[in-house]
């Protein structure tokens, strides 16, 4: 046990309150998981312990069963900046930082789930966009998503209770919203995204630029511009079916799958050994996106790259 915290337990210090929504297999909205956690570091033992709090709400249907706990989540942790080993008994596997992202895969026995966990503080230092997707072997089961603040008086400063209080209600409205961009305004985001390398060592950052311009009230032309760390420019159009995209070329084929504001995206450069699979999270109604883009080339992770994109209209 290291006698330092690892510079993402320190990001994540005091207690993160959220209300994040459930939803099935096929993307539908079945409830709420109200939450509260904190991984706290002990300066003495060098041990750190991840506790957490979670409720369902409004939830309906067999996962509501499944998803329901009786006891707090309670779990020991090894930290590190290079692995977050997580020792159970309610979760067993390993976190991985890269910089303001933890990319997360474990195990739940108490869910009987396999996780993919996505955690990317905001640049306010306040703010977390979460999601996870549980796993049966190969096959979701369910995903849970949703945006995390932190406080630090919760339960003594009834300021910081009211402000919390208030968000986790706003998160209830918006929780249940789907993932659909402009569909009659052209328009552009921009904004820098963090640049990792497979190893998590910092690379730099790049500037990246999206054009953006409907086609019909379902198809959209996108132009993308990546300059930085590397090099990239690309355009395809897309197609939205209820909570699916398509990606139709000419530069970049593939589909995404949307659970309520985060989209789930899987895209292959034409031509080459090259593909992003990422998540695409709309943070509010101003389309500013939380966007997580994972390179591979030749089937091998090459960059890690996230970062808040803003929207202006044309």
């Amino acid at each position: 046990m290291s006698g330092q915290p690892s510079n993402w337990q320190k990001t994540i210090e005091g207690e993160w309150y959220g209300f994040p929504s459930i939803f099935d297999a096929e993307g539908n909205h079945i409830g709420y998981n109200k939450v509260s956690r904190a991984s706290v570091f002990d300066p003495e033992t060098g041990r750190t312990t991840y506790v957490m709090d979670t409720r369902l709400q409004d939830a309906v249907g067999p996962l509501a069963a499944r998803f329901e706990v009786s006891d707090t989540f309670a779990f020991g942790v090894i930290d590190s900046d290079r692995d977050r080993i997580y020792l159970g008994p309610d979760f067993i596997g390993a976190g991985h930082p890269y910089g303001m992202l933890v990319d997360a895969h474990y195990y739940s026995p108490l869910w009987t789930a396999d996780l993919r966990t996505m955690v990317h503080i905001l640049p306010d230092m306040q703010t977390q966009v979460y999601s996870s997707l549980l796993y049966d072997g190969p096959k979701i089961c369910a995903v849970f998503n949703g945006i995390y603040k932190v406080a630090h008086d919760y339960p003594t400063n009834a300021e910081t209770r009211a402000r919390i209080d208030a968000f986790c209600e706003m998160e209830r409205v918006n929780g249940r919203k789907p993932h659909i961009l402009p569909s009659k305004k052209s328009g552009e985001w921009s904004g820098q995204m963090m640049v990792y390398g497979p190893d998590q060592q910092a690379l730099g950052v790049n500037w990246v630029h999206i054009d953006y311009r409907p086609l019909d009230l379902l198809r959209s032309e996108m132009s993308v511009s990546i300059s930085g760390v590397f090099e990239k420019k690309y355009k395809f159009n897309r197609y939205r079916n209820l909570n699916r995209h398509f990606f139709e070329g000419p530069d970049v084929f593939g589909n995404s799958f949307g659970y309520g504001r985060a989209l789930y995206t899987s895209q292959h450069f034409y031509g080459e050994a090259l593909k992003i699979k990422g998540r695409e999270f709309l943070i509010d109604d101003n389309f500013t996106l939380s966007v997580v883009w994972q390179f591979y080339q030749s089937d091998r992770m090459k960059y890690t790259t996230f970062g808040v994109l803003t929207w202006r209209e044309k």
